[in-house]
């Protein structure tokens, strides 16, 4: 079985407390956009086996495709194992939840190939053992996502948005992102209310003029070639720049795909991965 594991962004990423075992607990404005991984999953008699076309993806039990496939076997106690072959297209260490999306997508075809028909709440609780992203990437579309982002609302959908991307050719650990935030030098937050309203009303530039990440200040500060991609991509026409999750991967939201496009190959001059994409 076959199906499209989606990359997201981040609409806005507020912090509005912490745990007591440290997870931070959040509000974010998420959205689903067309570029995604392709995974087919196949039955066998044991094991979990996995393929991918990165070599520099890990293809044993540090994979969240191959821990999503161990947690459903012994959840539903499946008496087989499964090859899993990814096609990976999002970038890795991104900000894009690209391992969270594999996840989501396995808990998803497995459900189907062995008929097990869980309910999709049924698959988050299981997915959030995973990540706090995997909930989200099972539901995928334009949702608000609370608490450690395991609280997914579906919203109005913001699709058909132009969008480009670029990811600078390094990664960054999400961990140690969250890890360095300072949650009571945070000021200025993001108002989530009016972004969800600007959703509603299908406005592109109150969204573009009010999101925010509260991440960018850790990931910014450390990396200033993210504010230099912003600015570029603000100077060839964006209506909107903003990282994407933890980093370090920087979106932008055009009102004009000619407009995306001549920004797309002014980046390609300087950047390896960049992507010209929907939200869908």
């Amino acid at each position: 079985m076959r199906m499209k594991a989606y990359a997201k962004v981040n609409i806005s990423l507020d912090i509005v407390g912490k745990r007591e075992d440290g997870y931070h607990l959040l509000e974010m404005i998420m959205q689903s956009i067309d570029l995604y991984d392709e995974i087919v999953i196949e039955k066998q008699k044991k094991e979990i086996t996995i393929k991918c076309n990165k070599p520099y993806v890990p293809t044993d039990e540090r994979n969240l495709a191959y821990k999503a496939a161990q947690l459903f076997i012994e959840k539903y106690n499946i008496d087989s194992g499964v090859n899993i072959n990814i096609k990976k297209n999002i970038p890795v260490c991104a900000g894009l939840a690209g391992g969270s999306t594999d996840a989501a997508t396995v808990l998803k075809i497995m459900n189907s190939l062995f008929n097990i028909n869980a309910s999709d709440e049924e698959l988050m609780i299981l997915g959030l053992k995973l990540g706090a992203d995997v909930p989200y990437c099972i539901k995928g579309g334009t949702a608000l996502c609370k608490g450690i982002g395991e609280e997914v609302t579906a919203l109005k959908g913001f699709k058909d948005k132009v969008i480009v991307l670029v990811k600078p050719p390094f990664g960054v650990s999400t961990n140690s992102v969250y890890q360095e935030f300072n949650i009571e030098k945070a000021r200025n937050h993001p108002n989530t209310n009016l972004i969800i309203d600007a959703i509603n009303n299908d406005n592109l530039k109150m969204v573009c003029d009010n999101m925010k990440n509260l991440l960018e200040n850790v990931t910014l500060r450390k990396h200033k070639i993210l504010i230099n991609i912003k600015e570029d991509m603000r100077h060839n026409g964006a209506m909107g720049t903003m990282m994407s999750g933890s980093g370090p991967t920087v979106f932008a939201f055009f009102d004009d795909m000619l407009k995306a496009q001549r920004c797309f190959e002014k980046m390609k001059e300087k950047y390896s991965d960049v992507f010209i994409t929907r939200t869908i």
